[in-house]
Order: structure tokens, then sequence, then C-alpha cells
């Protein structure tokens, strides 16, 4: 080991700065999928009507 070596968890100061520091905020959560699945499907089901209507009509 080197002669100038410094141990970090020896200096007070910086161990309390290291403590203070606040945490990164949490990233927001990714919204919800479940109105554009609705949405597909509602489409999907007015397709599939439209097609049934015009290949019977």
């Amino acid at each position: 080991m080197a002669e100038n070596y410094t141990d970090p968890s020896g200096n007070t100061a910086q161990f309390r700065a290291f403590v203070d520091t606040p945490e990164p905020a949490a990233a927001a959560p990714a919204p919800s999928r479940l109105p554009l699945i609705a949405g597909l499907a509602v489409v999907a089901v007015v397709v599939v009507a439209l097609v049934a209507w015009v290949a019977l009509g």
C-alpha cells in the first residue's frame, strides 16, 4: 500500500457529506398501456364489423 494512502472512511467530514447527500429521485412510473390496448381493440372490432357488413351486404 502506498505511503500517502488516505482511508476515506477515516475522514469524518467526507463521511458526513456522503451520508447527507440526498438519494436521486426515482424515475416516474411508466404510463399505463391499458387505454392504448382498449382503443386498439375497439378499432379492431369496428374494422371486423365493417368488413363483415360490406361482405354480407
